[in-house]
């Protein structure tokens, strides 16, 4: 005994009682689908791009890490002294003393500036202040106390002095200073109140 087709009526596949649609198209809307068959035809499968894909992340953790790189050397290199810096606090902080007061020479104290205080400007600004101080009096002349060291702890100083000014008539004015100096390559000064 024969058994029928699955899912249809009696008879032979291609007969009236069951139709199967030609290779390709699209069943008729309402229409069931033939078993075996996907309810609906599937999209086309996107093409795979994995090497774009890879390439494009490979670029990017080398641009990241590029200019991650390029920005860490310059903030460091930013921070790095030039020159070799002075061998003790007191050193540093007499050597400014000089470029500013005696010399009045505003990049030779800036030779003795710690790099993350050291401002063109302001050093210039400083020099021209005390020359203009100085150009008030009469063959205005500075000195100072030797620097003493007031505090050190490791790789920090404090250093203090008094500058004199004297006039050739005999007026003298008085200023303390306080410096704090620390050492880096050499010892720079950072601060002075």
């Amino acid at each position: 005994m024969t058994q029928p087709p699955i899912g249809g009526a009696a008879g032979s596949p291609g007969g009236p009682a069951h139709q199967e649609p030609p290779a390709g198209a699209t069943p008729a809307p309402g229409a069931l689908p033939t078993p075996g068959s996907p309810p609906y035809p599937q999209p086309a499968a996107p093409k795979k791009r994995r090497g774009l894909l890879i390439a494009s992340i490979v670029l990017a953790a080398a641009i990241l890490l590029c200019g991650g790189g390029g920005t860490a050397a310059f903030l460091t290199l930013r921070q790095a002294e030039d020159g070799q810096g002075a061998k003790e606090p007191t050193v540093a902080v007499d050597g400014f003393l000089t470029a500013v007061y005696k010399d009045r020479d505003a990049r030779a104290a800036a030779t003795f500036v710690c790099s993350a205080s050291r401002d063109d400007e302001k050093i210039a600004a400083k020099v021209a202040e005390v020359q203009k101080y100085a150009g008030q009096y009469q063959s205005a002349r500075f000195r100072w106390t030797t620097p003493k060291v007031d505090n050190q702890t490791g790789d920090r100083a404090t250093v203090s002095t008094r500058v004199t000014m004297t006039t050739a008539d005999e007026k003298t004015a008085d200023q303390e200073l306080r410096f704090t100096v620390v050492r880096k390559t050499g010892w720079w000064v950072c601060e002075v109140a």
